[in-house]
């Protein structure tokens, strides 16, 4: 729609379908077709950093190279798994239960009219918005009805890649740590199920789409773990709080005691800002009265002030929790 362009294959008119099965097979057949070439296209560019742009001063650390007189970008490393990004586990979670619970289960809309939502924006659809907003089963509420959906996802994707051959004499894997990319996805995507308007962010890492996780951290926490974490080669999980909530001996205990169920529960990676929405507002009216601000955005650390207004945006509406 955006393009003009058909990029992807014929998988059944949505009309038709009759089941949430149905359409997920749909969805599974696109996710091969577009797995496939990305994988060709990586491949490609594999090929060419191994003729053309040799690293000897990174092969001479890694294990292995000047054994095999092979180049880092060669295969010439002891391990040659090469990873491809999840991004937006979220954001796809939330459309699908929203397409699955609206459409097949309650019957309360059919797909003709989600189309043309789709097609408009939610301009002029507001209602049906709200209701994927707030009358939806959401990812990271510790719902098996949501955290189900996360799982087919995820489960399709990692099926799809697990075990794929490079170009190293190596395989690839999954991991869900794609960092700042889910902003650039977004900009480029329209409008999807879980309310989200065409141009903002999707979800990042394997966090719940901002503001969809309503109970508590504990509750993100056990949605999360229900992924199977270590199939991937890492996961990244964001977390907001406010400097309040880790007031004084007990709060930190209880952040001690998050982070330990997660990893107990089977979590790779938990990360937190620990700053109101209200300091990063005034930190982007008055820039320079906050120039030591620092924040966690995914998998790193940056001043605020540094980063882009969609990010600092996406950033702060984030969750804020304020208890556990």
């Amino acid at each position: 729609p955006r393009t003009g362009k058909k990029i992807g294959i014929e998988t059944g008119e949505p009309i038709q379908f009759n089941s949430f099965a149905e359409l997920f097979q749909a969805f599974k057949n696109q996710l091969h077709h577009f797995i496939d070439i990305k994988i060709r296209g990586n491949n490609i560019i594999e090929r060419l950093y191994a003729i053309y742009m040799p690293a000897p001063f990174l092969s001479i650390i890694i294990s292995d190279c000047i054994e095999k007189g092979k180049d880092y970008n060669a295969g010439g490393a002891r391990y040659n798994t090469d990873y491809l990004q999840g991004v937006g586990i979220g954001t796809i979670t939330d459309s699908l239960s929203a397409i699955k619970y609206h459409i097949f289960d309650q019957k309360n809309i059919n797909m003709k009219k989600l189309k043309e939502v789709l097609k408009d924006n939610f301009v002029g659809h507001e209602e049906i918005r709200q209701l994927f907003l707030n009358k939806t089963p959401k990812y990271g509420n510790d719902d098996d009805y949501a955290d189900d959906i996360m799982k087919l996802v995820f489960n399709a994707f990692y099926q799809e890649v697990n075990g794929r051959k490079n170009t190293k004499d190596g395989v690839y894997r999954i991991n869900m740590l794609p960092t700042t990319c889910h902003i650039y996805f977004g900009s480029v995507a329209g409008a999807t199920l879980d309310g989200r308007k065409a141009g903002a962010p999707v979800s990042e890492g394997i966090s719940p789409v901002q503001g969809a996780d309503r109970l508590g951290p504990t509750a993100v926490i056990k949605s999360a773990a229900k992924m199977d974490q270590v199939k991937t080669g890492g996961t990244l999980l964001n977390q907001k709080f406010t400097p309040q909530l880790l007031e004084g001996e007990e709060g930190i205990n209880n952040l001690a005691h998050l982070i330990r169920a997660y990893f107990k529960l089977g979590g790779h990676h938990i990360q937190f800002n620990v700053v109101s929405a209200d300091t990063l507002r005034a930190a982007q009216k008055e820039p320079e009265e906050y120039r030591n601000l620092i924040v966690r955005v995914a998998g790193y650390s940056d001043y605020f002030n540094n980063l882009s207004k969609t990010l600092q945006d996406e950033i702060i509406s984030r969750t804020e929790h304020q208890s556990y």
